[in-house]
């Protein structure tokens, strides 16, 4: 199954269930990927509704962040909320082992021997860990493994 259409079967199921937080959470999901999709005049495939989760749950976690240190802990618990569900939809993590031992191998396949290939090998990696790892995070290592 899509992962568009388990998005919009969990909104019903959440409607039916009458949860009312949980159907709000997953209704701004379905409005930003409709969003995405009339703005690009296209049908989102799986990788491509993936990039929008990711980029909802970045944006949930620095408003989590400003809500803690502002002390509102009531809208801060709302995009705690928002950011479990949200990950349910994401593929398992990487853990850091395998997260170096993919960018040891896209190093080893892209031939990158300093910072200047480093979006040769940014580009391989991203293929394989869309979802499953932080992006910056993913960079930052690269960057430590080239610069070494």
């Amino acid at each position: 199954m899509a992962l568009k259409d388990r998005i919009q079967d969990d909104m019903k199921t959440a409607l039916r269930a009458k949860d009312k937080q949980r159907l709000g959470a997953i209704r701004l999901m379905v409005a930003a990927v409709k969003q995405r999709e009339i703005d690009e005049r296209i049908d989102l495939n799986d990788a491509q509704t993936l990039v929008v989760l990711e980029k909802m749950l970045k944006q949930r976690r620095e408003s989590l962040a400003q809500y803690q240190s502002a002390g509102r802990e009531d809208l801060a618990a709302q995009e705690a909320f928002e950011i479990a569900l949200i990950q349910e939809y994401l593929p398992t993590p990487l853990d850091p082992s395998a997260l170096d031992a993919l960018i040891a191998q896209a190093i080893t396949t892209s031939g990158a021997q300093s910072m200047r290939d480093m979006g040769k090998v940014m580009a391989l990696v991203k293929e394989q860990a869309q979802g499953r790892a932080d992006l910056a995070a993913v960079s930052a290592r690269i960057k430590s493994q080239l610069g070494a």
